[in-house]
């Protein structure tokens, strides 16, 4: 699988589950549930202790399994060993663009500036992940796609459902969820999980 064909699985995937577990085996429960629901990207973020686990109880599952909060080269690295297919971080990290590059794999940065994703761009960063999106309104991929035509963005942190569709049809690749996927888990449990994500599928394709 190379990293066109893995943007490819992004974009047809449409929203990406960013779980953050309070420790491994929550997060593989709710990846689990997130799959059920009909989502099928995952990004494990590696703010959750012992995530290496929950890497290693997914691998048999239908998703497409990406790694979240990666800091550093190593970091990204030890992701892409333990079976991450793309890497995510809260901002740009010229170090994990290289490597990622090396390995052939998508890498998607945060990025809230046009200063920031030209950077990103020039690295060999095909998909820019806009984070934190809350500050944006969906009208602000136009703006980008402007002096930027190549750019293809993935909104992220501020996505609910009463915005992720409007997000999807100003242009965004893709809509990474996350905390309602928490709260739902905390609140209802894994079926919770299940039911939500069900919404969150059908806002993406309705």
């Amino acid at each position: 699988m190379n990293k066109h064909s893995i943007i490819q699985q992004l974009t047809e995937a449409k929203v990406v589950a960013v779980i953050r577990g309070q420790n491994a085996e929550e997060a593989a429960q709710l990846s689990k549930a997130a799959a059920e629901g009909g989502i099928r990207a995952i990004e494990l973020t590696y703010t959750t202790p012992q995530v290496e686990a929950a890497f290693k109880e997914l691998q048999n599952e239908k998703i497409i399994l990406g790694a979240g909060s990666v800091m550093d080269s190593e970091t990204a690295r030890h992701a892409i060993l333990a079976g991450a297919k793309f890497i995510v971080s809260s901002h740009f990290i010229e170090e994990v663009a290289a490597l990622c590059n090396r390995y052939g794999l998508p890498y998607l940065p945060g990025c809230m500036t046009i200063r920031e994703m030209a950077m990103a761009l020039e690295a060999g960063c095909d998909v820019i992940k806009l984070f934190p999106a809350s500050q944006f309104e969906p009208s602000f991929i136009k703006t980008v796609n402007g002096p930027l035509p190549n750019v293809r963005i993935m909104p992220t942190g501020g996505i609910n459902q009463e915005n992720i569709k409007s997000w999807l049809n100003a242009g965004a690749v893709a809509a990474g969820i996350g905390s309602d996927l928490n709260k739902a888990y905390q609140s209802g449990g894994y079926q919770a999980v299940v039911e939500l994500s069900r919404k969150y599928i059908q806002e993406s394709i309705g």
